[in-house]
């Protein structure tokens, strides 16, 4: 009988030092309640609770934890329907706001994200709702984490893992994507074939140019050449009219020869002639010759007295 009492103490004083001696650990939070009211909360570390008086109420995770969103189908702006699913992070703050501002936390902050993933869907088109992610992951962001505010929690993330269309509209979508592209190839290929017609029209203008400018300048020298030929002909008609003036039988000769001989030049090198015959007086032509060799001789004579002549001073 001895026994079965002290065991019986043993197991209270146990019971006793159990509800007396409480350890939190890290990354955890308890609530103190006496008498099932809240009355305070417990660090992390040793703390002594009065048995009966005092009771654990509620054990809260401080960490960061992360909630899967299940998929969800969303009807978008342009009556597209998506499936999209996502991931939250939220870390608790207040102990005693989670614990007793909202009877299920978990479930009441799934429950919020999903029904503003369909808010936030619901007001984009499809184009939109696949292109700008960012913009839903803040958006959604913005207003679950102040909807959680008076929960205690802080929602650090929100993320949209997919969204995923129906397959006869990622078809469709394929299929205007490869016609865009395609336009755009042709504008391009178009683009290509009128820039190489501009720079083909360019060229041969600048080679016209070219063209005329040579032809400008090969007319301006041919007549140059004309003009000084005509005035050396008119310079060497003068002087032969001078030496007749001056009774100089061979000037003359030497001015019909030379015309003579190139009359002949020109016959000779016309294409139409195969052969030329035609009458020469042999004897005309060495007698012009003879005048031609005379002349030369006196207008050496000539320079020669000059040169002889002593300067008048």
């Amino acid at each position: 009988m001895g026994q079965i009492l002290a065991l019986v103490v043993v197991l209270v004083v146990v019971v006793v030092i159990t509800k007396l001696v409480r350890i939190v650990p890290q990354g955890f939070e308890w609530t103190v309640e006496t008498f099932g009211k809240y009355t305070r909360t417990l660090s992390p570390g040793l703390h002594l609770l009065v048995p009966i008086y005092q009771s654990v109420g509620r054990k809260m995770n401080m960490m960061e934890q992360v909630l899967d969103v299940p998929s969800q189908d969303v009807i978008t702006k342009d009556n597209a329907v998506v499936r999209v699913d996502g991931v939250v992070f939220y870390q608790v703050l207040d102990a005693a706001k989670a614990a007793y501002e909202v009877s299920n936390l978990e479930q009441a902050s799934l429950a919020l994200v999903m029904t503003n993933i369909r808010t936030v869907l619901g007001s984009m088109d499809l184009d939109e709702s696949l292109s700008k992610r960012d913009e839903i992951n803040a958006r959604l962001l913005s207003v679950v984490d102040e909807a959680t505010h008076p929960w205690g929690v802080k929602v650090n993330r929100i993320e949209i893992k997919d969204i995923a269309p129906p397959r006869d509209l990622v078809d469709s979508m394929a299929r205007q994507m490869k016609a865009e592209r395609e336009k755009r190839a042709n504008i391009l290929e178009a683009e290509g074939f009128k820039q190489a017609a501009i720079l083909k029209a360019d060229g041969e203008k600048q080679s016209a140019i070219l063209a005329a400018e040579g032809k400008k300048e090969a007319a301006f020298r041919e007549a140059e050449a004309r003009e000084r030929l005509a005035a050396a002909e008119a310079k060497a008609t003068t002087l032969v009219s001078d030496a007749i003036a001056g009774g100089n039988v061979n000037a003359l000769n030497y001015f019909v020869a030379n015309k003579y001989v190139e009359a002949l030049k020109e016959m000779a090198n016309s294409p139409n002639q195969k052969m030329l015959l035609l009458p020469v007086e042999a004897t005309g032509i060495l007698g012009s010759l003879a005048g031609i060799a005379e002349l030369a001789k006196e207008s050496l004579g000539q320079q020669q007295a000059r040169s002889a002549t002593p300067p008048p001073r």
